[in-house]
């Protein structure tokens, strides 16, 4: 399993990437696309949407089941991965790249505290 350096990760397998401003971007780790096995359609989340820790962010189905995706943090979703509509097999090549879910303006930043670095992921997931 892939765990990327530089990135926070919570405990329902999503991680958080930080970019300028206040902005973050969001996807699933290797671990949690690994476990669904296939992607075949994902359900975005609608750009200007306020989401809080914990609420559904969007929906992935596989070839073996469907699962949401909780938010790691609190926002505005400012972004949407548009590609994910007719290529939801990105999440699966590539999470940490082009699979990335969406892009969100934090309403507190503080909550990147809360969230695991890459180590204390890697033990969580007991690699």
């Amino acid at each position: 399993m892939k765990v990327l350096e530089g990135l926070k990760y919570s405990k329902e397998h999503e991680w958080v990437k930080a970019l300028e401003g206040n902005k973050v971007s969001v996807g699933i780790t290797d671990f949690a696309q690994d476990e669904l096995g296939d992607i075949v359609f994902v359900n975005l989340p609608a750009v200007g949407q306020e989401i809080k820790v914990g609420e559904t962010l969007a929906s992935l189905e596989s070839v073996k089941s469907a699962s949401d995706v909780y938010s790691p943090v609190s926002g505005k979703v400012v972004e949407v991965n548009e590609k994910l509509k007719n290529s939801p097999e990105l999440i699966n090549d590539d999470p940490y790249g082009e699979g990335w879910i969406a892009v969100i303006e934090l309403s507190d930043v503080s909550v990147l505290d809360t969230l695991m670095s890459a180590e204390e992921y890697k033990q969580f997931i007991g690699e």
